[in-house]
């Protein structure tokens, strides 16, 4: 099946108008007509082979939002007229431990990826969901609640499920204390799911300018990281810590800030970390980890406390003829706080 996608051919080129293969409906495939596609950094790393070379044409997109248009005659978990969504993740292998543990996204033979992963059914490379469709295993589409403003929805499944994630696993809860290091796509939906969850949720970052905005998004604090008296009174407090900065940085000083034993999780710098102060841990038995989007499963459950909870990104509608302008504004950090592509553009 054609469809029309937007791509890139190469790391210095612009993406622009495609046309791209979808494979025919398998008996647990489903087709999915899409509506909202989200913009995300990984997409823009991707196509300008910055993470590693890519495979061209790139047609981007992991946090993909559409109607069930068919079903293949074993399908079971979704129907047509259903909303569902496509995250980072079309398959895994489903046998070793990460998989039978709903943790697909740890794959130990390798999860492939919405875009840009070798493609099992055809041979070539995934595409994903800057397109008109997809089709999908139903395994791996996820049911979008009716409760929601359908148009805001997509970030939740790369942006959302990246912090979710970590702050479920270290079981943040009513009364602790966290703090959400960077205010950005991520770190915003850190700052709403903290928030949520009942914890005291304090924003933290090098920038007085953003206390407004970590406020309005749920913050019962701000904490200016560069202000040392600040950073005394916090020291020793946190009971854990959401790290979303992009890049490399100095995590030292905010190792002071955290209880004994507890975990600073990192999110958002994929390259060299600076130099650790190993007495920083030692002293308190402190601890940096690492989590990477969620499983499946826990994908679904985020999905449903958002929907109980009313807990949406805050976005920026875009049509996708505007999306090279957008791709500059992400770099220059220059979006509150994640763009999402009208996909009814495409057919413009």
């Amino acid at each position: 099946m054609t469809v029309k996608a937007y791509g890139a051919h190469a790391k210095d080129k612009d993406l622009e108008p495609v046309q791209i293969e979808r494979r025919g409906l398998k008996p647990t495939d489903v087709h999915i007509d899409i509506l909202y596609c989200g913009v995300c950094h990984s997409d823009i790393h991707t196509a300008r082979s910055e993470w590693g070379p890519a495979k061209y044409p790139v047609v981007p997109g992991h946090e993909i939002i559409g109607r069930v248009t068919a079903v293949g005659n074993e399908v079971t978990l979704h129907k047509e007229g259903d909303l569902v969504g496509v995250g980072c993740m079309v398959d895994s292998c489903r046998t070793c431990h990460s998989c039978q543990d709903d943790l697909e996204q740890y794959c130990e033979t390798g999860a492939t990826f919405t875009y840009n992963s070798h493609d099992p059914h055809t041979g070539g490379h995934t595409y994903g969901g800057y397109s008109e469709s997809v089709v999908v295993d139903e395994a791996f589409v996820l049911s979008i609640p009716e409760s929601l403003d359908t148009a805001k929805v997509a970030p939740l499944l790369c942006a959302g499920i990246t912090t979710w994630s970590p702050l479920k696993h270290w079981n943040v809860k009513k009364g602790d204390k966290v703090g959400v290091i960077g205010l950005g796509g991520l770190g915003h939906m850190g700052i709403k799911f903290a928030h949520a969850l009942g914890a005291h949720t304090v924003m933290i970052t090098r920038s007085p300018d953003k206390a407004g905005d970590a406020e309005a998004l749920g913050a019962d604090e701000v904490l200016i990281s560069t202000d040392a008296k600040q950073m005394k009174e916090h020291a020793n407090s946190f009971d854990f810590l959401l790290n979303t900065v992009p890049v490399d940085h100095d995590v030292n000083p905010y190792l002071g800030l955290m209880k004994r034993d507890t975990t600073m999780a990192m999110v958002g710098a994929i390259e060299p970390l600076s130099k650790v102060h190993g007495g920083a841990l030692i002293s308190k038995r402190k601890n940096i980890a690492g989590s990477m989007i969620g499983g499946i499963k826990e994908t679904q459950e985020m999905l449903d406390f958002c929907g109980e909870h009313q807990v949406l990104p805050d976005v920026e509608m875009i049509d996708i003829q505007e999306v090279n302008k957008a791709w500059e504004r992400v770099v220059d950090a220059d979006v509150k706080y994640r763009f999402v592509i009208d996909m009814a553009s495409l057919k413009k």
